[in-house]
């Protein structure tokens, strides 16, 4: 089956990969256009991208799939299928029509469970214990087409959304593969969305990301691993925001929410429950290292409060 694949960040990677490896013929890649990255803001090809031309695939970069340009590249590639992870751009019903078979879209979650952007980053946030990836046929309305395979994983008490999702682009990829393979041996069905239990999963944005600590220790820690790698959990200290990595509970110490607590080698912080114990963090400017050693840089002393006004 000739096949068009489309996606652009890194955890496509591994479904362009499986995709190549296949029965399947990748006569070509979509991906976005190149974007600014680094301090300097060159203009740098997305992952996926890159690895398009490392196999000497020919390679599309529209600036939008509604290009009468693109469309027509692509009519010309004469796909059967198009298989999509995490392209980043709506696909009007003109492009969506030019594969017989459609476009089918990898999905890191169990629909209709978390609909749309950030289905890992909520999964975790909510303190689900178990979510999996979904292939389906793209429809215009956002990730309510029919869909074709799911695969479930367990998610780690530890899991970072980083984590969750590296394993889940991994075992999406033979998902996605496997999909193709019966959609072209004509053996399977797509079946309807159920109407009930449909939950949308939107971007997280940098103020989401900032901790609440009034929130339950457990909360904070869900919030915290849910938002690493990215955007980045932050709280605010002496009036400059500290980037947060992964914290855990200590259930016999309390604390006022936000206020410190400064031991040898280690930093807790209160909750609205129980305090938790910081990880990593990073404070403007520096590199990202142990609490411990910010506290000991910085001066932090015992009684410090995450979000109070500079000097109180």
């Amino acid at each position: 089956m000739r096949v068009v694949f489309a996606g652009t960040p890194e955890v496509a990677v591994p479904a362009l990969d499986a995709i190549a490896a296949s029965r399947h013929e990748l006569v070509g890649v979509i991906s976005r256009p190149d974007a600014p990255a680094g301090r300097g803001r060159k203009l740098v090809a997305s992952p996926v991208a890159q690895r398009a031309e490392e196999l000497g695939v020919p390679l599309l970069k529209p600036d939008h799939p509604r290009d009468p340009d693109f469309q027509a590249a692509l009519r010309e590639l004469a796909p059967d299928c198009c298989p999509v992870v995490a392209y980043g751009a709506l696909l009007p019903q003109s492009a969506l029509d030019i594969p017989p078979l459609g476009w089918i879209n990898l999905h890191f979650s169990c629909l209709p469970n978390w609909r749309g952007a950030a289905p890992v980053q909520h999964s975790i946030w909510a303190g689900d214990e178990v979510t999996g990836a979904t292939t389906f046929r793209i429809v215009k309305e956002m990730d309510a087409g029919p869909t074709f395979g799911v695969m479930t994983e367990r998610i780690k008490p530890t899991d970072t959304a980083g984590d969750l999702l590296g394993r889940l682009a991994e075992g999406g990829a033979g998902l996605l593969v496997t999909t193709l393979d019966h959609l072209e041996d004509g053996d399977i069905e797509a079946r309807p969305q159920p109407t009930d239990g449909i939950s949308m999963a939107p971007k997280i944005t940098v103020d989401d990301a900032r901790v609440d600590w009034t929130e339950a220790a457990a909360a904070v820690d869900r919030r915290i691993r849910a938002c690493t790698p990215g955007p980045g959990a932050w709280s605010t200290y002496d009036g400059e925001r500290i980037k947060l990595g992964p914290v855990s509970v200590e259930p016999e110490v309390s604390l006022t929410p936000g206020t410190l607590e400064v031991r040898k080698n280690a930093v807790l912080v209160g909750t609205g429950t129980a305090a938790v114990r910081l990880g990593e963090v990073k404070a403007f400017g520096k590199k990202q290292m142990p609490a411990a050693d910010w506290a000991r840089g910085t001066r932090v002393e015992t009684g410090a409060v995450f979000g109070a006004e500079p000097g109180a």
